[in-house]
């Protein structure tokens, strides 16, 4: 079925929301620990990752707790989240936009200005068609393609959950052929938190502004 507004509103650690379906809008406002999974129906033939199944300012002013979409998000994804991890197969624009902590692992495109204002947290993006560098605003953050083993493991550990919870075709074949898949991903870290994070980040060279 869908849902309406604000699925997930300030939901607390210990609960976890399955909608099988999709959502509107400030889809886990407020997260405070709790789990929200949303997929397709069983009987859907849509594909996941081309077909938008939440709205717009999802995880707005998230605090903790973690978010699994099979499917897009629209604009603003992301937005002020200060502690949720989240795991979506594509976003529209003004992703990430004054992200402050968690992390977004998105596979698939994303719209312009990704990453405005975003000072902590980090994110991954599944970027095969090469579009990311010409979408993201490098203001606040740099993006490099290898990662180090930690985060690597980190990135993997995530889709696997996300297939597990969503059955996503999508994050299955991205963890079937990871050898390959993990190439096509950019680690985007806020500048302000290139020193800071427990786990080193920096490989080599990286992109900025």
């Amino acid at each position: 079925g869908s849902a309406g507004q604000s699925l997930g509103a300030f939901l607390c650690k210990g609960v976890t929301i399955n909608v099988y379906g999709d959502s509107n809008d400030y889809v886990g406002k407020g997260l405070s620990g709790g789990k929200i999974i949303i997929r397709p129906p069983s009987s859907s033939q849509f594909i996941s990752k081309d077909n938008v199944i939440i709205g717009n300012t999802v995880l707005y002013g998230a605090t903790s707790g973690k978010l699994f979409a099979a499917g897009i998000a629209g604009d603003r994804f992301s937005v002020r989240n200060s502690g949720a991890e989240s795991v979506v197969e594509g976003c529209g624009d003004n992703g990430c936009e004054y992200m402050t902590g968690g992390s977004a692992i998105i596979l698939g495109t994303v719209g312009n200005n990704f990453g405005a204002g975003m000072t902590g947290g980090i994110a991954f993006i599944y970027d095969k068609q090469g579009t990311l560098p010409v979408r993201i605003n490098l203001e606040d953050v740099i993006y490099q393609q290898q990662m180090t083993d930690y985060w690597e493991k980190y990135l993997f550990s995530r889709i696997l959950e996300h297939h597990n919870l969503t059955m996503s075709s999508h994050a299955k074949y991205l963890c079937d052929n990871w050898k390959t898949e993990k190439y096509c991903f950019w680690q985007i870290i806020p500048k302000e938190m290139l020193n800071k994070l427990k786990h080193k980040t920096i490989v080599d060279s990286t992109k900025s502004a």
